[in-house]
């Protein structure tokens, strides 16, 4: 879908706005409609409780995240249900025609990710969704989300990722991230933002924008993790919500479900002032409960017990690990482990291999990183360690299978998501070379 690069000709958010402008998108409504979320990790399943919530409060609710998983569609949902086939199609034809016009005049190419977002909006604009949740692509003083004008908006977590384009210090990351928040509004930083709390308020402060964090203005108390579940008890200004459940696995997605809810009571505020707190604690209480969303910490098959994780930047990846640990115990883990080209190899070997007696280390379809490379970073990170090498994410499948069945070990899928998605593809059956992630 779109036969476009990934960028186009760089950066150029007044190209952007010429085509929401071309498209009849009302800016207007999608500012008083929209949140934004950004973020280094915890981006997608923050958007997907703050969606949930909307729904169980009985809002027409629009999502647009990415990447996608296996189908293109996932990336454009409104009450949960991805849009179909032909609407996908058509609306494509109608946003390239206009993205064909646009260029010739300007003399630029769009990229794939303007594209998308500007058919997120229209799509959800012809929907007359009440509640747009978008999750940003990378950064936020250029994503397009910039554009919604957002003033309720969320960075989920920090880490170094795409230093080439966001910068090499996790200072001017977190900015970058922060601009995605229009001016007046609030932004809701995760817990592992909290050290850059005084940049982050100083950043913040000529721009007229609330800082808020989780752990200090937004408490989460008494966590428990229960069969199948998780909970914890939610503080945020007057509100005090007892007993939050949480179906997702691992203690990272309680800092999303907090972020998911105070994001939603703040959009709630200035949308809806009047609103009954019941119904506000019954919506973020149900919605938190129903929410779903594939790939973290996710069980794909249970004879042998298999677990992928999408992560893909250390501190992502050390959080998972500990919520793999804390599910289902820390022993008996037989590693699956492939890294993206662009990621940092030696980082994400050094946050998983002491944790493991067995590893295969191989390489995705889709921007997979040397195998052989890999290997050489699991063993300087543990040297005891059986580590093998397959060439293909199928030989990775079938071999672990084997190896777990003989040493009595369960399957643990990490380092990256397209190692992860594409050993979901291999258990289903389906051709993992045949995904397309862009």
């Amino acid at each position: 879908m779109f036969d476009l690069s990934k960028y186009g000709d760089g950066i150029c958010l007044a190209r952007m706005a010429e085509l929401l402008e071309a498209l009849a998108i009302d800016r207007a409504r999608l500012q008083e409609r929209s949140i934004a979320i950004t973020g280094s990790n915890g981006k997608g399943s923050t958007a997907a409780f703050c969606a949930s919530i909307g729904r169980a409060f009985g809002l027409r609710t629009g999502l647009f995240t990415s990447p996608h998983l296996f189908r293109i569609n996932e990336r454009f949902q409104i009450d949960g249900a991805p849009i179909e086939d032909i609407r996908l199609r058509e609306l494509e034809r109608t946003v390239m025609a206009v993205i064909d016009n646009i260029s010739r005049r300007r003399g630029e190419r769009f990229g794939a990710f303007e594209a998308l977002f500007a058919l997120a909006c229209l799509f959800f604009q012809e929907n007359d969704c009440e509640l747009l949740v978008f999750e940003a692509g990378i950064g936020g003083r250029y994503d397009p989300v910039r554009l919604l004008g957002s003033r309720v908006a969320a960075v989920t977590s920090i880490d170094y990722e795409h230093v080439e384009l966001l910068g090499n210090s996790l200072e001017l990351i977190v900015s970058d991230k922060s601009d995605a928040c229009a001016s007046g509004g609030s932004i809701v930083y995760g817990e592992n933002c909290r050290a850059l709390r005084p940049h982050i308020g100083e950043y913040n402060r000529n721009r007229n924008v609330e800082s808020l964090f989780v752990r200090d203005e937004v408490s989460i108390n008494d966590q428990a993790v229960e069969a199948g579940s998780q909970r914890f008890d939610f503080v945020f200004r007057t509100f005090d919500f007892r007993a939050l459940g949480v179906a997702l696995p691992g203690g990272f997605q309680l800092n999303n479900a907090a972020i998911a809810a105070t994001l939603f009571i703040n959009w709630i505020e200035r949308t809806r002032p009047r609103s009954p707190t019941a119904d506000l604690e019954a919506a973020v209480r149900n919605g938190l409960r129903q929410a779903r969303w594939p790939g973290r910490l996710e069980a794909i098959a249970q004879d042998p017990l298999t677990v992928i994780d999408v992560g893909h930047t250390p501190d992502g990846i050390k959080q998972s690990l500990a919520g793999l640990h804390a599910t289902y115990g820390p022993n008996d883990w037989l590693l699956v482990a492939g890294v993206s080209l662009d990621k940092k190899a030696a980082l994400i070997a050094s946050a998983l291999a002491p944790h493991f007696r067995t590893i295969i280390c191989t390489a995705a379809h889709h921007k997979g990183g040397d195998a052989t490379a890999l290997a050489s970073a699991m063993r300087l990170a543990n040297p005891a360690a059986q580590i093998e090498i397959a060439a293909t994410i199928e030989q990775a499948f079938a071999s672990s299978r084997t190896l777990a069945a003989a040493l009595n070990e369960r399957i643990y899928v990490a380092g990256g998501l397209f190692t992860a998605i594409e050993y979901a593809a291999v258990a289903r059956g389906l051709d993992a070379s045949s995904l397309a992630f862009f």
